[in-house]
């Protein structure tokens, strides 16, 4: 270190361009956030031609997000540890664009604001996704980076003068504003965009700094223009009619609906340059055949499960929240919203939510009341026997818990299934042993074995498709499934490498046993509920209605957009002024946890009783034991002495949320 410390100060050119970049510190600072803008661009762009071609092509776009992150140096002027303040903001800019380069390489969609919401789901991700040689690697970066930053606090000098805290505040507040004046500019200009309909694109387009400040700043839905109780009430008109009062009256024929949503699902045929030792989905493909089906667009791309089901539960579109907003982790974490679940309730129906993952995987539990769902069984309520190679539950244990919701009830039941198998990520090496389909075409082995492996777990997805169908066709009640996948895979597909030229498209089908007619179309993600309703003689909720009447119409989008912020974020003039749902009480699971028996032997308490898993754990007097579970029916707690009075509870633990539901009480009368 002191060996380069001389040669850099023998070299008279550097030393006269130091002492005058010192003189001149804000052009230090311009020329030091080029530099680092033109970093982050290669870590996104996983080039550095990349990310020299962007500047040379786009360069006022280029300098704009060059000026942002200045405008960031400029705090540093507040500090008499200057050198050491730049060097943390710079770690954090460069901290941010490798992180974007290394989600780019495992999904689709950039690194956005919501991700930092989502820190703790992604943890509970993390082995699917990386291997532990790159998690050692990745932690490894981080003691140096760290190690870097307490070097940097000891040796880097402090600012040798007194700060001028009027100057330096004039500065921050200067390059605000100019920043603010800058963007208003490019944006009237449209070198920027404020509405990004592929975020991927956008941010390539854009630039990270921008596009991810607008990704943290820019949440919920704007204001609409002219938006008023007058506004609202003519779009209200446009779509009612005056049988209002008199549908839906006629309840009892009603169907069951049931929703599927499979993971990643989509038909591998439409990839062009694969091909396949025998089709993949043969029982999804038999289904288009027989009944309604067509192409569904969906809000997002290798990512976005919950994004996609907001749409379909909501009837709204994700177009006019903000860039990469996931509403889960914004507005309905806190605030009820009407959906399809709200609007079976009110004709009698009891409403289900199921998913094979953690209750607390995009805040669901949280978020389910507030849609409505009387029920909510996640992994935690499954005794789940088989697991793909990836770590995922396998979606044939949702046969059973399907047909538990429906028995749960003597009412009509609308259950949302939500499935998992097909998640990424997909292993660039082989991981199955004797795969039953082989994947031809792919242009590297690596690729090749993330088909393999994808294609498989959609086969086994296929044939739980297959025999769902089967469970329900055996049951006598009228019924109406409703099949899907919420996106494509991360698979690094472009749109011309498929067949329908998009990749914001799945494919659904409309099994019923009901001989409802054969309507093939193309719909979006918001719309489908409100079609499948169409097509049962159901036509309540709010959005259901505006969409049964006004597809197609003009200032169709326009109202949806002004709908959707008054029933959000507005004064609620569609109701009147006054939101009609409120959360509801959901109960964890239809199966209640429950003791019917406590006894000791060899030092041990067992605990029997009814529908207990791998996350319950046995609770004494209110504390935790080490629970080991026998079977669905036994716990065991050992190295434990009950005495009489003895409270014995048990609980279903989840790692975010804690005790999701508790069993009944039990007292030792030993």
């Amino acid at each position: 270190m002191n060996r380069i410390k001389e040669i850099i100060k023998k070299n008279v050119y550097f030393m006269k361009a130091f002492n005058l970049l010192k003189k001149f510190t804000l052009v230090a600072y311009g020329l030091f956030s080029i530099g680092v803008y033109f970093l982050i661009e290669t870590f996104s762009r996983h080039s550095f031609l990349e990310a020299f071609l962007f500047m040379t092509k786009s360069p006022l776009i280029f300098f704009y997000n060059a000026f942002m992150i200045f405008t960031t140096f400029t705090i540093a002027y507040l500090f008499k540890r200057r050198l050491f303040a730049t060097t943390v903001i710079a770690t954090i800019w460069l901290s941010m664009g490798i992180a974007n380069g290394v989600i780019l390489s495992l999904r689709v969609t950039p690194f956005t604001g919501t991700d930092l919401t989502m820190a703790a789901n992604a943890l509970s991700l993390i082995n699917a996704y990386l291997s532990v040689e790159q998690m050692i690697l990745i932690l490894v970066i981080a003691v140096i980076v760290l190690l870097f930053i307490a070097y940097a606090w000891f040796k880097l000098p402090k600012h040798a003068t007194k700060i001028n805290y009027k100057k330096s505040i004039g500065i921050i507040v200067a390059s605000a504003a100019l920043l603010v004046v800058f963007t208003k500019v490019n944006v009237t200009t449209r070198i920027l965009a404020t509405y990004f309909g592929n975020i991927a694109f956008a941010y390539e387009d854009y630039g990270f700094p921008y596009c991810f400040s607008m990704s943290v700043f820019a949440t919920g839905i704007d204001c609409p223009n002219e938006y008023s109780d007058e506004l609202m009430q003519e779009i209200k008109k446009s779509y009612s009619n005056d049988n209002d009062t008199d549908t839906n009256q006629n309840t009892s024929d009603n169907p069951n609906i049931i929703f599927l949503q499979l993971e990643s699902f989509c038909d591998p045929e439409l990839i062009k340059y694969l091909k396949f030792s025998e089709d993949p989905i043969p029982n999804f493909r038999k289904l288009q055949e027989e009944y309604s089906s067509g192409f569904l667009t969906v809000p997002s791309v290798g990512a976005g499960t919950a994004n996609t089901e907001f749409e379909i539960m909501t009837g709204m579109s994700l177009r006019y929240f903000g860039p990469g907003e996931y509403p889960y982790k914004t507005v309905l974490k806190s605030t009820p919203c009407e959906s399809a679940a709200y609007s079976l309730k009110s004709l009698g129906y009891k409403t289900h939510a199921i998913h094979n993952n953690e209750a607390s995987f995009y805040d669901r539990k949280t978020v389910f009341a507030n849609l409505g769902y009387d029920t909510f069984t996640s992994e935690e309520y499954m005794n789940i026997k088989d697991y793909t190679p990836m770590g995922w539950a396998k979606d044939d244990c949702l046969i059973e818990q399907i047909t538990d919701a429906l028995d749960s009830t003597e009412e009509k039941d609308y259950i949302y299934t939500i499935s998992v198998q097909g998640h990424g990520g997909y292993p660039d090496e082989p991981v199955l042993s004797n795969p039953q389909i082989e994947v031809y075409g792919c242009r590297s082995e690596e690729e090749k074995n993330s088909f393999t492996y994808y294609i498989n777990q959609i086969h086994e997805m296929d044939e739980f498709v297959k025999d769902l169908v089967e469970e329900l066709s055996s049951r006598e009640e009228p019924t109406v499934l409703v099949m899907y996948g919420d996106h494509l895979p991360t698979l690094g597909l472009e749109a011309s490498q498929l067949v329908n030229h998009s990749l914001f498209q799945t494919e659904y089908v409309i099994w019923d046993n009901m001989g409802l007619d054969v309507v093939d179309k193309g719909i979006t993600a918001y719309q489908l509920s409100a079609s499948v309703f169409d097509r049962v003689g159901i036509h309540e909720g709010t959005l259901i209605k505006f969409h049964q009447n006004r597809i197609g119409t003009s200032n169709y989008l326009a109202d949806l957009d002004a709908l959707q912020y008054d029933m959000l974020y507005g004064e609620k003039y569609i109701y009147g002024g006054e939101l009609p749902v409120a959360p509801v009480d959901l109960k964890m699971g239809v199966k209640q946890i429950l003791i019917t028996n406590v006894s000791c032997l060899n030092n041990s308490v067992y605990i029997t009783g009814q529908n207990f898993t791998k996350a319950s754990k046995v609770y004494i007097n209110d504390e935790e034991q080490d629970t080991t579970m026998i079977d669905s029916n036994t716990l065991r707690v050992d190295d434990f002495n009950l005495v009489m009075g003895d409270v014995i509870k048990v609980r279903q633990i989840n790692s975010t949320y804690g005790s999701l539901s508790t069993s009944n009480i039990y007292i030792s009368e030993k």
